[in-house]
């Protein structure tokens, strides 16, 4: 059995789906702080059979939990202080979305300008629709 010791302080995010850790790992930048950073992948899980987890010792304020909840909210996320969890945030999809994808819509102006962020806003919370903030381009697929 694979044994990862605790963390004293940071977080553990807990119940990806199995196989994403490595994409959530990039977009969540982990790979330009300089703190130490575990991921299991294919742990055994009750609940969906496998799962992955990332247990990362830094600071919580550097994790965007946006960016997190827009790529699966239903993630859980634990916060730990002296070893301990002390909280379990909730995720909910995000409102508005920054620089997360991009608008694939040749004619509009993020195409043109190219240094305007992409501004995506949630359009219809039950389907996880997001649309472009300028032209109204449609997004609906996860990362």
């Amino acid at each position: 059995m694979l044994n990862v010791g605790k963390i004293e302080e940071g977080f553990v995010l807990d119940h990806i789906e199995a196989g994403k850790s490595l994409s959530l790992y990039h977009h969540l930048q982990l790979d330009k702080l300089d703190c130490p950073v575990a991921i299991i992948k294919n742990a055994r899980s009750n609940k969906k059979g496998k799962k992955d987890i990332l247990k990362v010792e830094c600071d919580i304020n550097t994790l965007d939990l946006d960016v997190l909840a827009f790529i699966d909210h239903n993630i859980t996320v634990n916060v730990i202080k002296d070893g301990e969890i002390v909280d379990k945030k909730e995720l909910t999809l995000p409102k508005e979305i920054r620089n997360i994808i991009k608008c694939k819509n040749p004619r509009c102006i993020t195409s043109i300008e190219q240094e305007l962020p992409h501004i995506f806003v949630l359009s219809d919370e039950k389907k996880e629709i997001y649309r472009c903030k300028y032209c109204e381009e449609k997004y609906g697929k996860r990362l």
